[in-house]
């Protein structure tokens, strides 16, 4: 496990080119006003992002950390392992005339690089904690990242779509792999999760799935106080390949039986205020 920063940042880096084309950075820059599907699932539960500092971890090319600041953030920050893919956000910002500030860094490096009690927001958008062998140490950075009274705000890939296997023949939905945390599980993948020619030149990526009771008691014993956890019954790209279709908002639900199964997750959390 050891080296599994290492194999994924030339995973990351190998989809950057790709996920140019992918990610309609078009409409972002032809449109003052667009903002990605993602944060627009959850607009109204973010609330008035108006005065505030935000920090989004992980944040790839920076279409959903630019969408934070169209929102009207007072100050936005970008944190990411890849160069090449902040190399692409930080051009998508120019383009777009907006002020983000972005800094390479694996993420449990954040602190070394971002310092302490920055920030009134933290957040994470889908498929980030995955990528991370330890979700305590993740809740600790969030919390110490946070001002006194500070939010994280998560979207998130459900623990039991991450245990799942590949889309089956016999159109069974079968727990494959580790619900709860354990040593990483390795994947070669050719291919992104968006349409693209050509293969990844790096195709080896190795993933942590964390149980949804682990992150929620990760981040009480860190100090923050749960506030809201919304399941959802669908996830912004088509997971299950086949078994799904698109609804609105580019969203992606199962075609049949959507009650059976979680996909994403909405949590937020506060840091309490000191006294």
């Amino acid at each position: 496990m050891s080296d599994y920063v290492s194999v994924n940042r030339a995973n990351w880096d190998s989809r950057v080119p790709h996920h140019l084309g992918g990610y309609d950075l078009a409409s972002f820059r032809s449109d003052p006003e667009f903002i990605s599907h993602v944060v627009n699932f959850d607009r109204a539960r973010l609330g008035s992002m108006v005065g505030l500092d935000v920090v989004h971890l992980q944040c790839h090319i920076g279409t959903d950390t630019l969408s934070l600041w169209r929102l009207g953030a007072q100050s936005v920050t970008g944190l990411d392992f890849s160069a090449r893919a902040l190399e692409a956000a930080a051009q998508l910002a120019i383009d777009c005339g907006a002020q983000i500030d972005y800094v390479e860094s694996e993420l449990y490096g954040a602190l070394n690089v971002l310092g302490e009690e920055r920030f009134d927001l933290v957040y994470t958008g889908v498929g980030a904690i995955c990528w991370l062998p330890d979700i305590h140490r993740w809740a600790e950075i969030v919390a110490a990242l946070l001002r006194p009274g500070g939010r994280l705000f998560i979207r998130e890939e459900h623990p039991v779509l991450g245990a799942l296997s590949d889309p089956r023949p016999d159109g069974l939905l079968v727990l494959e792999y580790p619900y709860f945390e354990t040593d990483a599980v390795t994947f070669f993948d050719e291919k992104s999760y968006v349409e693209h020619e050509g293969s990844l030149a790096s195709p080896e990526s190795r993933t942590f799935n964390h149980g949804l009771g682990e992150i929620v008691t990760a981040l009480i014993d860190a100090g923050m106080t749960l506030t809201n956890l919304e399941e959802h019954r669908s996830v912004p790209w088509p997971a299950l390949g086949e078994m799904m279709e698109e609804i609105a908002g580019g969203e992606h639900q199962l075609k049949e039986g959507g009650e059976r199964v979680p996909l994403s997750y909405t949590l937020q959390a506060l840091k309490p205020e000191v006294g």
